[in-house]
């Protein structure tokens, strides 16, 4: 069984799915950080027009000796950057924290379906590709609401808000912007967007192959050396990040583009601005002063627009790593559970008649009839492949099989998966230890355990003299996989 390419996913499936995890507060979280955002943003829109009005309303009566009400744009100008500063943190405290909740929700998530799956289904993916999707992934979809979600409400928001400014000081000019942010605020992030899928899919593809191949290089180094192969995966490595690193330049050309577009329409609306507006100044329908604000609004308002390029840029690279971890949460267990019965954990009998297991396809294990009374022992010998440990997984449900067997008369798939494992005790031919304490890798099953319960477990795996002699006792660290034991 070989992993598949994940299947196209539309936008709308995306967020529909993610939102149906948050809860409430998730919800209030994301909100008010979009709220705070467009709010921090109006108001720097907002300061910029208001002080260019103020300074342009000073020098005409400089120039002319007329009085002028100071104090009011004087304090609405405090106003304004106290709000804009305050709502800046503000606002970066409301995304982040929603951010955080987020992953952490996705994360949960994702973890929770892959525990159903069957040894032989997620045998399809390599460790390390699954550790990928679990964090990497999933950390990238952070990119959906801090880059895409946030610039987007906010630049339509502040986009909204100078148009309708505009339209009640000069029409004309709302117009004539409104014609300029379609295309710097819609049709050019879509272009980009449709320019960067080749790239966003190399990235992707070429981190996920240099995950592998680091991988390989660490765990694999003996064989690569056995077999001279290190060259070979030097220049596998190489290949990679040229490629990778090429994607990126095409990714960041395209940025610069959008980038250089977006700052090409801000002075074409501050011409169209002055080339609309000065006409109309002699005849006292706009003043001066209200005509460099509209500029100040229009140059102010480009800023908002401009990470539009961008987000839509990345948001090809963060749509697929949302397909790849759809994909993953989309396998179904091949394993049903359906509880229907209590199972005894003692003195429990087992009887298995015409038991049959495949693994791609050949059959592993066909026609086997055995009988495993309680109380007694019984060796299974066999060469290595003969179904030894595939016979250990059906009777554990970690594999599919066809065939009959009976716990205490019953079948196994009429009890609960996990009273069914609690019958039985099972050491691995590879048994995994974390890179922790000998302690703490004892206290996976129990969290808590007295030390009268330490000593019993290490009594009966006949480890006391080995544990008695080494030199911090249970708080010796293992290392990765127990590499520092023998």
């Amino acid at each position: 069984m070989k992993p598949t390419s994940p299947p196209s996913v539309t936008t709308h499936s995306i967020v529909r799915r993610v939102l149906a995890l948050l809860t409430r507060e998730d919800r209030q979280w994301l909100l008010a950080g979009v709220l705070l955002a467009l709010v921090s943003a109006t108001c720097s829109i907002a300061l910029l027009a208001v002080a260019g009005h103020f300074i342009a309303a000073m020098a005409l009566v400089g120039a002319g000796g007329a009085a002028i009400n100071y104090y009011t744009p004087a304090a609405l100008i405090r106003l304004l950057a106290i709000v804009r500063t305050g709502g800046r943190y503000v606002e970066r405290l409301a995304t982040h924290a929603a951010t955080l909740r987020l992953l952490a929700r996705l994360r949960v998530w994702v973890f929770s379906r892959l525990i159903p799956l069957s040894p032989q289904q997620l045998q399809a993916f390599r460790s390390v590709e699954l550790f990928s999707r679990l964090r990497a992934d999933v950390d990238a979809l952070e990119h959906a609401y801090l880059g895409v979600l946030v610039p987007m409400v906010v630049a339509c928001g502040s986009g909204a808000f100078v148009l309708i400014v505009s339209a009640c000081y000069l029409p004309a000019f709302a117009i004539a912007l409104l014609c300029v942010l379609a295309i710097a605020g819609a049709y050019l992030p879509a272009w980009l967007r449709s320019r960067s899928e080749a790239a966003s899919a190399t990235v992707v593809a070429c981190t996920e192959q240099l995950r592998l191949l680091a991988v390989d290089g660490v765990q694999g180094r003996a064989e690569l050396a056995l077999y001279g192969a290190q060259t070979q995966h030097a220049q596998a490595v190489g290949a990679a990040s040229s490629r990778r690193m090429a994607a990126h330049a095409q990714l960041d050309r395209l940025q610069t583009l959008g980038a250089a577009g977006c700052m090409l329409a801000a002075q074409v609306s501050i011409t169209l601005a002055l080339a609309l507006g000065i006409p109309v100044l002699p005849g006292g329908r706009l003043q001066a002063p209200d005509l460099v604000m509209l500029s100040m609004m229009a140059m102010a308002l480009f800023e908002t627009i401009a990470p539009l390029g961008d987000a839509l840029t990345q948001w090809s690279s963060t749509r697929r790593s949302a397909e790849r971890i759809l994909a993953l949460v989309d396998l179904q267990p091949d394993i049903a559970d359906t509880a229907q019965l209590v199972l005894a954990p003692l003195g429990t009998a087992v009887s298995i008649r015409n038991l049959r297991v495949r693994y791609d396809g050949a059959w592993v294990l066909k026609g086997v009839d055995l009988d495993l009374p309680p109380g007694q022992r019984v060796a299974l010998l066999g060469a290595s492949g003969a179904g030894k440990s595939t016979l250990v997984a059906a009777l554990l449900r970690l594999h599919p099989y066809a065939g009959t067997i009976l716990l205490d008369g019953k079948p196994l798939d009429a009890y609960h998966v996990d009273d069914v494992r609690a019958c039985f005790g099972v050491v691995e031919q590879q048994p995994y230890l974390f890179d922790a304490s000998l302690r703490d890798n004892l206290c996976l099953t129990r969290p808590s355990p007295t030390d009268e319960q330490l000593r019993h477990a290490i009594d009966v795996a006949q480890l006391s003299s080995f544990v008695a002699a080494l030199p911090q006792g249970l708080d010796t660290l293992l290392g990765e996989n127990g590499m520092r034991l023998s």
